[in-house]
């Protein structure tokens, strides 16, 4: 693996909607993932192959980012440009990028990736492309898009939205771009611009945008569901990560300062934060991830689930397929299922049951025997 020596400019939009109530007061990529702001893990891959410098992009709720990672990402310097308004995905990259002198990456930060930057490059350098878009397959494309390449790579159209029908290929737009500075040239100062819909389909009439798919892991976090995914792939180690590496041979990863009862269980894969608590007979995982100062009461349950920081799961709760954010309270005998989403600072009282999706917002209190499924 040759080391990739391109500047990057990190794209974040931040309000992540469909992640309510997680994101009613936090940014979608400042949003836990195990142990780090998912954002983090995108830092994280850029500096595997080399990039040495990363300039976020970013409007809403910018110091969230700024005062968690400061200037610096291990080896990985960090600026910020902040928006004055949302300029979409092409104004933000111009916005950020205009002082750019050389070819540059361009990215979303809030999916997950594991594509190989240094074949991104050189394809990229291969064709003397204007932007080469990493592409993937994707079972269902029409949430997404589609991309139609020729059978040199070049882009011929892209197709928004497309009827059972017109899908013939599987691959779409991955968010992560090789880009020559010429290409902001299309972007008016101060306007809100996309760069798939607006840019794009320009540089694809004259020829000089390709795409390539390459082999790896890929995954948009944008809904309950894929964020529980997320959380599994990294705990199973889809994809490499520092985490992965720090599960170890037992995918069982529990912080020194954290209190596990003798008579608690871990079923791997599973992650225990600093200072959270197992008391006698709870059980964590499988795949379960409990933040920082979390607490499992006597008996409780948390499977394929995330409970957030200095959260309480009361005694003989449980909490399957779901997410509860930070500072939340489930009274005993509560059982969340089938991605319910408690917000941070909420509270439910004894014996509620949350299934179908149901979502509590942040800082709601559910009285005792509220709320029942069955």
């Amino acid at each position: 693996m040759l080391p990739v020596t391109l500047p990057a400019v990190i794209l974040v939009g931040g309000q992540g909607t469909r992640l309510r109530p997680l994101t009613d007061t936090r940014r979608k990529d400042m949003l836990p993932l195990v142990d780090r702001p998912l954002l983090a893990y995108t830092f994280e891959h850029l500096a595997r192959y080399g990039v040495e410098r990363a300039i976020v992009s970013c409007g809403y709720l910018p110091d969230q980012i700024r005062s968690t990672f400061d200037e610096a990402y291990g080896g990985l310097s960090l600026e910020y440009a902040v928006e004055p308004e949302p300029l979409g995905t092409g104004g933000g990259i111009a916005f950020a990028g205009r002082e750019l002198k050389g070819s540059f990456f361009a990215l979303n930060g809030d999916s997950l990736r594991e594509a190989d930057l240094s074949e991104l490059v050189r394809l990229h350098r291969s064709t003397g492309a204007k932007a080469t878009i990493l592409l993937t397959p994707v079972a269902d494309p029409s949430r997404y898009g589609l991309v139609r390449l020729a059978g040199d790579g070049r882009v011929e159209t892209f197709l928004e939205k497309p009827r059972p029908e017109e899908i013939d290929t599987d691959l779409i737009n991955a968010g992560l771009y090789v880009l020559e500075p010429e290409v902001l040239d299309l972007v008016p100062e101060g306007r809100a611009v996309s760069i798939e819909r607006d840019v794009f389909p320009r540089l694809a009439e004259d020829g000089s945008v390709y795409g390539v798919a390459l082999a790896g892991y890929w995954l948009d976090v944008g809904t309950p569901e894929s964020y529980l995914q997320a959380h599994r792939d990294v705990l199973e180690r889809a994809f490499p990560t520092e985490v992965g590496d720090a599960l170890g041979p037992d995918f069982t990863l529990v912080d020194p300062s954290a209190e596990v009862h003798p008579a608690a269980r871990l079923v791997p894969p599973v992650y225990v934060g600093p200072n959270a608590v197992l008391e006698a007979g709870a059980r964590a995982g499988s795949f379960a991830v409990l933040g920082e100062g979390a607490r499992l009461d006597e008996g409780s349950v948390v499977e394929n689930a995330v409970v957030g920081a200095r959260t309480v799961v009361g005694r003989g709760s449980s909490v399957v397929g779901s997410i509860l954010g930070d500072d939340a309270e489930l009274g005993p005998g509560c059982a969340v299922r089938s991605l319910a989403v408690v917000g941070s600072g909420a509270s439910l009282g004894r014996e509620n049951e949350l299934d179908h999706g149901l979502r509590i917002g942040a800082g709601q209190h559910i009285p005792d025997h509220a709320l029942r499924f069955s």
